[in-house]
């Protein structure tokens, strides 16, 4: 009975996941809030702490012209581990906070370990899907 109840919670949680992470204006949403800072509203770079920034932050809005590996294609899976930061690439060697991290300790508190990584991971594909429609 309680792994079915936890099986069932999970399907409605990943459920919920996916429906949410298709929304752009979820993507939109988490980008304004922590990435227009320093990538600006339009996400190409020019955000309002960049004249305090030692690094320019990159131009969002050309990863997918910009990939050496396949020119043209949005690279979602670099993004997303660059986003989340924990993968290995942290934030692409430079001042880019962690957001897998960041997001993390956000939601551990309200909701159970499952529930927090589904809501984490939830946000960082929510994110780069948003990214992926900013694409020139």
């Amino acid at each position: 009975m309680i792994r079915k109840f936890g099986f069932v919670a999970a399907t409605v949680l990943l459920s919920i996941g996916q429906a949410n992470a298709q929304e752009a204006s979820v993507g939109k949403d988490i980008f304004d809030q922590y990435c227009a800072t320093c990538h600006g509203h339009d996400a190409m770079g020019a955000g309002p702490l960049t004249e305090l920034m030692t690094e320019k932050p990159s131009d969002l809005t050309m990863l997918a012209a910009n990939n050496t590996a396949e020119p043209g294609v949005f690279p979602m899976l670099h993004v997303i581990h660059v986003i989340d930061g924990r993968t290995g690439l942290r934030a692409h060697g430079g001042p880019m906070p962690t957001y897998g991290e960041i997001f993390s300790a956000e939601v551990e508190d309200e909701m159970e370990n499952y529930g927090a990584v589904l809501e984490t991971r939830g946000r960082i594909l929510s994110l780069a899907l948003y990214l992926e429609s900013l694409q020139r």
